[in-house]
């Protein structure tokens, strides 16, 4: 049985999408620039705050919006980021479908942490 084809990881595989880090307009994109996650820095550099995931109607259905999310967790983890999800897709749909990433959320007790 082959995982991957289910639970696919952004950049990983022959179905999944190229998503591009863009830093200078602080986005996560498909290659075409189409679909986006938009983030802000905050707390000098300790926190990604996910304001927006957008995807055109024409690429809806498609598992982008998902795409987006596992680069930006991705890459929030390798940069030891914590994550405001202040994007209502993030917050009401892809982290109850995907709760193994609820420990990189951001709180006020991982705030005291950081010092």
């Amino acid at each position: 049985m082959n995982m991957a084809s289910t639970n696919p990881i952004a950049g990983s595989g022959t179905d999944a999408p190229k998503i591009i880090w863009n830093e200078a307009q602080q986005r996560f994109e498909t290659e075409d620039k189409k679909a986006y996650l938009q983030y802000l820095i905050k707390n000098g550099g300790k926190v990604m705050d996910m304001i927006h995931t957008f995807v055109p109607s024409s690429k809806r259905g498609l598992g982008l919006a998902s795409h987006l999310c596992l680069a930006a967790f991705n890459h929030a983890d390798g940069h030891s980021l914590s994550v405001i999800p202040s994007c209502s897709y993030i917050s009401d749909t892809f982290l109850p479908r995907n709760p193994t990433w609820n420990y990189l959320l951001y709180s006020e007790e991982k705030k005291s942490n950081l010092v």
